[in-house]
């Protein structure tokens, strides 16, 4: 769902990089997307030459085995442009928070409040859940989009934004994973990581609306979220 949202946010060229045993079902369900088999059957174990590509997203589907650790922690030590972080790729450097200081400048992080409170901690509060968001962002020169009603994304600079589109509806499995594939096709496109979160956190939200209102809140899935983003597209031009 990342690598799907990812080029139908305007990327030219999308690769997967997956275990072998889901090159099938990746070509099957997403052909346009280009993969990279891994050297493992079951898990990501290693990384591929970076060179090509100025845009890179961790952390949809990938688990948290010890080798996948590993190669998240190389990803980061080679990876020499900004890179959007979610799901286990933020469960991992929960357990291992000294690989934060080699985060590339710029980076980006997409937890939900639990995968947030694995990396920042537990707060008694709203005020004190910003404040150690913001401590975060300026701490380590990244962006934070934190999700739920009202996503706030926090900035190096110290300064938060709050976003306006979304519905219940899109508390749905992989309505995240969708999320880091359009900022990550934003930021393959030229976009700033801060243009990135702003445009990527709105028209992901109004791609659900668009969703909803036809689906209803019950009813609505990631891949119809992913199926609206056109439309939020062509409603901003």
């Amino acid at each position: 769902m990342s690598a799907r949202a990812c080029i139908k946010s305007g990327a030219g060229l999308v690769s997967a990089h997956i275990p072998k045993c889901g090159y099938e079902i990746m070509q099957s369900a997403a052909p346009e997307i280009m993969c990279s088999t891994d050297t493992s059957e079951q898990v990501i174990s290693d990384i591929i030459d970076l060179k090509p590509y100025n845009a890179v997203g961790a952390g949809p589907g990938i688990g948290t085995d010890k080798k996948t650790q590993h190669a998240l922690k190389i990803l980061i030590q080679n990876c020499n442009c900004p890179i959007v972080f979610d799901a286990d790729a933020i469960n991992i450097l929960a357990e291992n928070k000294t690989w934060l200081s080699f985060v590339p400048q710029g980076s980006i992080f997409t937890p939900h409040p639990k995968e947030f409170e694995r990396l920042v901690g537990k707060t008694n509060n709203e005020n004190e859940r910003q404040k150690l968001q913001i401590d975060f962002s300026k701490k380590y020169g990244v962006y934070l989009v934190l999700k739920g009603a009202y996503t706030c994304i926090s900035t190096p600079a110290g300064d938060c934004y709050f976003n306006s589109t979304g519905n219940p509806g899109m508390a749905t499995g992989g309505s995240g994973d969708v999320l880091t594939g359009i900022i990550t096709g934003l930021l393959a496109q030229g976009y700033t990581s801060f243009e990135s979160c702003l445009i990527g956190v709105f028209v992901h939200g109004l791609a659900g609306d668009f969703a909803t209102k036809r689906f209803g809140y019950e009813a609505t899935t990631a891949s119809e979220i992913i199926h609206f983003l056109g439309k939020a597209f062509l409603k901003l031009r």
